[in-house]
């Protein structure tokens, strides 16, 4: 999945998306139509996931580099 991240921002999987669900749920599309859509929405949903994981990646390093810095290991634990 990494190619389709590279291909576009966390905002524009986000908001094509967020387009799909809308046109989803408006219906009058043919199940062909209906069944294309479902299956690019689960691609970008996938990469709004792989988006926000390296997130909670980044921020949790962060987080224990902070707490390893100032001797606290309390802190280290993820958030999430």
């Amino acid at each position: 999945m990494a190619e389709a991240k590279t291909e576009q921002s966390y905002e524009q999987a986000r908001d094509e998306l967020t387009e799909v669900v809308r046109k989803l749920e408006a219906g009058g599309l043919t199940l062909e139509e209906s069944l294309n859509l479902w299956e690019r929405g689960e691609k970008l949903a996938a990469v709004c996931e792989e988006w926000l994981e390296g997130a909670r990646a980044r921020l949790t390093a962060a987080m224990n580099a902070e707490a390893a810095d100032t001797g606290d290991a309390s802190d280290a634990a993820a958030p999430f």
